[in-house]
């Protein structure tokens, strides 16, 4: 929690730093990043957070997230938290920008204008345990069907894609499979 962070204006601007426990406390608004993969099949690989993350343990999200070093790169920073998480490659490619803000069941508070990437599920990958529990392929119509029935098990920024950016997501996975074929 003593990473720094990159603090942000409302146009995704770059105005300062700050601690990551600091910019949660506070809800300061900061740059992120997400990573949808998708496999041979047109299936999102969904990562279940390990309960001992420091919010959002043991929901249900999207490949990876995280956050941009000052100085560094977004699309860099999420090869670099894809490969830390999921011991993963892949190609990225840039799907859409989101922001939202939301309190989190234990204080802290999210605000992030986020980077959304997608690329191809590889065929290995050597989970970190620190970070991801378990992992799982759904459809876009299976995700949905579950988000339905039990919204608490995923993450909040899982959910505000879905119902915000549903159509981004579903181009994003699109582009991906026609690359692959």
């Amino acid at each position: 929690m003593t990473d720094p962070l990159i603090l942000v204006d409302a146009r995704n601007r770059a105005v300062g730093g700050a601690e990551k426990s600091r910019v949660h406390r506070e809800g300061l608004r900061h740059r992120a990043f997400s990573i949808f993969l998708i496999d041979p099949a047109g299936r999102l690989l969904l990562q279940r957070r390990s309960r001992a993350k420091y919010h959002s343990g043991g929901l249900w999200a999207n490949a990876c997230c995280g956050h941009p070093r000052p100085g560094e790169r977004t699309l860099p920073a999420a090869r670099r938290r894809l490969r830390e998480e999921l011991g993963a490659t892949a190609v990225l490619r840039f799907g859409f920008i989101a922001h939202y803000r939301t309190a989190l069941s234990n204080g802290l508070i999210e605000n992030e204008i986020v980077h959304v990437y997608f690329g191809l599920a590889p065929s290995t990958l050597a989970l970190n345990a620190a970070e991801v529990s378990a992992i799982t392929h759904r459809s876009l119509e299976q995700l949905e069907a579950d988000l339905a029935r039990h919204p608490r098990r995923f993450a909040y920024w899982l959910r505000h894609y879905m119902k915000n950016h549903r159509t981004a997501v579903r181009r994003g996975m699109a582009a991906v499979r026609r690359r692959a074929a």
